[in-house]
């Protein structure tokens, strides 16, 4: 039976999670549905970044490098991280931005495998994972880039691969992999495993250390809600951290960056990883985001992520027969998102933005639509489901402001 906007109300009212909302500053009469894409503001954030302005840089100036810790911020907010992606806080890192933390570990992976040059991957990976392997091979000629299918990555795992680099959430169909099975493929094999974790962390019941991982990334600004451009983070298992060492030996990977000498040392564990001075503002921002989590457990979060995308999806499948389902049907293959499959999706997303519900498009034909259970109600889902219901009944989408393509999409 489809569930009626009553029953989805009553979910609301037992939600464990619902007290959450009030944490965010949502705008009144929208339904956010691309927190995949680029978090919501958490209340918190407003004043934290207000003292880091008027207090902490304002007044203070330099001298908050140790009066407000600036220094220790990337480790602070790495431990905040931690326990959402089922890792130590000796095994985290806040830094730079994704594309960055990926070339730093997948060289640093080959580092740790000198006798093994081929990186394997799959087709259709988000694509600056790609385009960064791509960067790193003109740097490094003999590193092979290899992409195979997905169901004949285990297969081949030969002998001559040292990483295995894959994203944990397919960005466009929201697709998972078993985290645990390949990282423990590629182990076998004596590869080293290297998950993107920017579509799941935040949303997914993530453990690196029982599933195996060996290396991670991601991004702070979709499910962890740091805001345009927040600082990424990067972890490498404890296993692993006396043999890696970062390309990028820069001032702060320094284990004495005040000591000002020309030869580099690097810093012991997950320090090296920082190369440049920290991004104070963004880290602020993401620090104070992360205070959103407290209290919740991220099976918590994954069961009402579930729950918000197999309602989205009976719904669409009750209402809207002229959409094709772009990923898994199966709750547990999929992460806190839905994609659906329309030639005109650029245009049906644009006609949904102009009524009020906001997710995005991603070429050729793909509609996402996040669940972020922070924020997210049950009474959402059903009113975004019966204004796309109405979209294409009407076939509103077919209007020439909706057919002019941004910048962004």
């Amino acid at each position: 039976m489809i569930p009626t906007r009553e029953a989805c109300e009553a979910m609301d009212r037992s939600d464990p999670l619902a007290h959450c909302r009030e944490r965010f500053d949502l705008p009144e009469g929208l339904i956010y549905l691309d927190g995949n894409s680029l978090g919501a503001l958490p209340r918190a954030v407003k004043a934290r970044i207000d003292t880091t302005l008027t207090r902490e840089w304002g007044r203070d100036l330099i001298t908050s490098w140790n009066k407000a810790d600036w220094i220790g911020l990337p480790a602070r907010v790495a431990g905040k991280i931690a326990p959402l992606i089922g890792a130590g806080a000796h095994e985290v890192m806040a830094a730079d931005s994704t594309s960055v933390n990926i070339f730093k570990l997948a060289a640093g992976a080959l580092g740790l495998r000198p006798d093994r040059r081929v990186i394997l991957t799959e087709p259709g990976n988000f694509p600056t994972d790609l385009y960064v392997l791509e960067g790193l091979r003109s740097l490094c000629p003999d590193v092979e880039i290899r992409t195979v299918a997905t169901d004949d990555l285990i297969p081949a795992l030969g002998p001559d691969v040292a990483l295995l680099l894959l994203t944990h959430a397919h960005y466009k169909t929201g697709r998972l992999h078993d985290m645990a099975a390949l990282s423990e493929a590629a182990r076998r094999a004596g590869a080293l495993s290297l998950w993107d974790l920017s579509h799941s962390a935040g949303a997914l019941d993530i453990d690196l250390n029982r599933d195996g991982a060996d290396l991670a990334v991601g991004c702070g600004y979709k499910f962890l809600n740091g805001g345009p451009g927040a600082p990424a983070f990067l972890y490498v298992a404890e296993r692993h951290q006396s043999g890696f060492r970062s390309p990028l030996t820069g001032w702060m990977g320094h284990a004495r960056p005040f000591d000002f000498i020309d030869a580099y040392e690097p810093a012991p564990g997950m320090a090296q990883t920082l190369s440049g001075t920290p991004q104070i503002l963004g880290l602020s921002a993401l620090d104070a985001a992360l205070d959103a989590f407290e209290g919740v457990t991220m099976a918590q979060l994954r069961a009402k992520s579930l729950a918000l995308g197999d309602l989205f999806l009976d719904l669409v499948e009750a209402r809207c027969p002229q959409l094709e389902l772009a990923c898994p049907r199966a709750s547990h293959l999929r992460g806190s998102q839905a994609s659906l499959r329309h030639p005109e999706g650029y245009a049906i997303v644009q006609a949904l933005i102009a009524r009020g519900v906001i997710g995005d498009f991603r070429a050729p034909d793909v509609l996402r639509f996040g669940f972020t259970p922070l924020y997210q109600r049950h009474v959402d889902i059903f009113d975004a489901v019966d204004i796309l219901a109405e979209v294409m009944d009407r076939e509103d989408w077919r209007k020439p402001e909706f057919q002019a393509r941004a910048k962004v999409t």
